[in-house]
Order: C-alpha cells, then structure tokens, then sequence
C-alpha cells in the first residue's frame, strides 16, 4: 500500500521530491525487511521511474543501485541504457552486470560510459580486449592505469596500434610492471618519432640531425631492455625492431659495445636461421671459429665485420656475460675496437672509424655527467658536514653499528 501511495504521489510532485523519494524507496528496496509483495511493487515502481522525465530521479535511482548486489537485474539493465552520467555511476561499480553486459556497453557507449567500464575493479580479459578495439583514447588511458584489470599481451598491443601516438596513452603503459619488453620497445619507437617530427617542425635541427638522434635514442634504449640475463626478453625486442626496420647492424654493434650482448646474440639467431645454441656457442668461442660464417649467415654487411670481431673477442677476454657498466657504451671495449680497426684503409673503413667515433664521444659525454653528479654529491655531502659537524660522528657510529 505504501508503494501504491508514493506513486500516487510521484504524479504531481516536482522533481526534486520525485528525486528524493526515488531515492528513499530504493534505499528501503535495498535495506529494510520488505514483504515480498511489497518489494515485488518497489521494484516495479522503481523499474517504472527509469522513465521519468527528469533525469535527477534516474540519478538519484542509479546513486542507491550503483555498488548494490541486490539490485534488480532488470533495473540495472534500463539504467546503463539512460544518459552519460546516470549509466556511468552503474557502469562503474555494479556487481550485477555481466562480462557480455559490458562489452555491449563499451561498443555502444560514449567516451564516459567507456571510462567508466574502465576504472571497474577486476576487469576481466574480455571486457578489456573490447576496450582496447572500441575505446577512444581517454578510456585507453583509463584502462592502462588501472592495475587490477586483466588485460591481455594482444589487448596492449592493440592499444598501441590504435592511440600509440596519444602521449598520456604512452606514459600509462610504460607505467605498467607487466608491459611486454618488446611493447615498450615499439612505445619508445614512437616516442622518438613524435620528438623527430616535432624538432624538424620546429626547425630546431636539420630533417637528417633529428633522424639520427632519434635512432641513437631508440638504440639505448633497446639495448637495456634487452639486457637481464636469463630474464632478457631481447628475442621479443628484435622482433619489434625487424618488424619496424629498426635491427640494424649499428644497434647490434652497439649492444656488443655496451657489454650487454643479448640482444645482438638474439638478433644473430633471428638473422641467421640458426639454433639459440648454436649461435650462443659460436659467440663464446674465444678461438672465434666459425664467428665469419655466423656473420656471414647473418647477412651482415662485410665492413663492419672486423668491428664486430673485435667486440666479440673483447668481450670473451672479460667474460662474454659478464654485464656492462649500466651506463651505455664502455669505453675500454670500444678502446679495443679502435685500435682493431684503424689501420683499415678507405671509404668503408672511414665511416666505420665515423661512426665508433660517434659512439665514443656518446660515451665519453655519459662519464662525464656521471663524474659531475659524483663531484655534486661530493660537494653537497661536504657542505652539510661543514654545517653541520656531528653528522660525520653520528655517521660513523652507523658504520660501525652495521660492521657489527
């Protein structure tokens, strides 16, 4: 009887107090002990308010019904199928909607609903893989910063190739612990795309200057994450790189260059044909028998070959897994490349000595800011001793506490 009387009511009241009773019926649908038959009219009479004329009503329903597990399937349905901002808020949280619910929401839904299936908690494969096909670059966003989501290798990569130029998109996924290491090869690839095209635009540096900055970038950048022993992920790498047409011999040279051989060793074996232990074996091999047919097979070109010998018999002299010094390009190894290779005569042998030689100024400028940070340190440390005596004697104790 009281349900009757409320809708009773509803026919003449304003909207605020339909929103206002809409939202105390709910509240009692979803709280106080109703009989059946009364629950049975409040879930009609609430099913029968999604048509109301004023969207403050379905809100206020949508606002009780939103995070409820008992609310009425049906109602739930009616209300994702209402305006943004009354679907987004059940969207978002209820537990009542299926995976098939929303799918068909993000494929039909606007950039808010998208976001809102985005942010939901445990988001199963499904959903996201329908998202990463179907939603707009604030919703991709969204689903990339949110952690709790299922989101297939194959839904990130879509992601990519859908809104990879979308640079919030870009910065959310390199966020993300789980990104594939060859994903995030293929994200810093844009990324120095985009500065290319913005620095020429700008005529800051020459088309050519911008270009070769850029590929030294995406270089470095492959090679560290390439490195990692046992857990390098380099075969993934260099399939994105041939892929992109980015595995080149200069990428190669410089993994050897900068003590982090994998992914060289990856790209040999890809180049090559051969077994990972085949090749893995030939590199190794401080005789270097076989390293000129592996090269060969490779397909690599034939000036840079003694460059690459060089690197490989240096680096099997040291311990050919022994590990860089994690700040790119190691001088000493490409001290002994130099000298392997300056008694080469012409044009050939003169753009290898360009391009070592480019490498050992990346080189010597990466020391140089790593020797200023330490003197910084060194003076910033020195200063607050100076100010501060007792911080040198409570230090020490510490030492000592640890030695201990």
């Amino acid at each position: 009887m009281i349900v009757r009387r409320f809708l009773l009511w509803a026919r003449t009241a304003n909207a605020e107090a339909r929103a206002n009773g809409a939202a105390a019926l709910a509240g009692a649908y979803l709280r106080s002990g109703m009989a059946d038959d009364d629950r049975a009219e409040a879930e009609t009479a609430l099913i029968s308010l999604i048509d109301d004329p004023s969207p403050r009503v379905r809100r206020a329903i949508a606002e009780e019904m939103a995070s409820a597990p008992r609310a009425p399937r049906n109602l739930v349905l009616g209300l994702i199928a209402d305006q943004s901002d009354v679907a987004a808020l059940v969207l978002a949280h209820s537990p009542v909607l299926t995976e098939a619910d929303l799918v068909d929401a993000a494929a039909i839904g606007d950039i808010l609903a998208q976001r809102a299936i985005a942010m939901r908690r445990h988001l199963p494969a499904g959903v996201c893989a329908a998202l990463a096909e179907v939603g707009g670059d604030e919703a991709l966003v969204t689903l990339a910063g949110n952690r709790t989501a299922d989101i297939p290798d194959f839904s990130l990569e879509r992601m990519v190739e859908r809104a990879g130029d979308c640079g919030a998109l870009r910065e959310a996924l390199l966020e993300r612990a789980d990104l594939p290491a060859g994903l995030r090869q293929s994200i810093a690839s844009r990324v120095s795309d985009a500065l290319v095209s913005f620095v020429t635009g700008c005529g800051w540096l020459t088309p050519e200057r911008s270009a070769r900055l850029a590929r030294e970038a995406t270089e470095r950048v492959a090679v560290v994450l390439a490195a990692g022993g046992e857990e390098s992920d380099a075969p993934a790498i260099v399939d994105v790189l041939r892929v992109n047409g980015r595995l080149t011999p200069g990428l190669m040279l410089r993994s050897l260059l900068s003590g982090e051989p994998a992914l060289a060793e990856a790209a040999f074996v890809a180049l090559s044909d051969l077994p990972e232990a085949r090749v893995a074996a030939l590199l190794r091999d401080r005789r270097g028998a076989g390293l000129k047919a592996l090269y060969r097979k490779a397909g690599l070109p034939a000036t840079l070959q003694p460059a690459f010998t060089a690197a490989i018999v240096a680096l099997n002299a040291r311990g050919f897994d022994a590990g860089g010094t994690g700040r790119g390009i190691d001088r000493a190894l490409l001290r002994e490349v130099l000298i392997a290779c300056e008694t080469l005569d012409g044009s050939e042998a003169d753009a290898l000595m360009g391009l070592l030689r480019r490498m050992d100024a990346e080189a010597a400028r990466e020391e140089a800011k790593a020797m200023a940070d330490s003197l910084a340190d060194d003076a910033a440390f020195a200063y607050l001793v100076e100010t501060d005596p007792t911080l040198l004697v409570e230090l020490e104790i510490g030492d000592l506490r640890q030695a201990a």
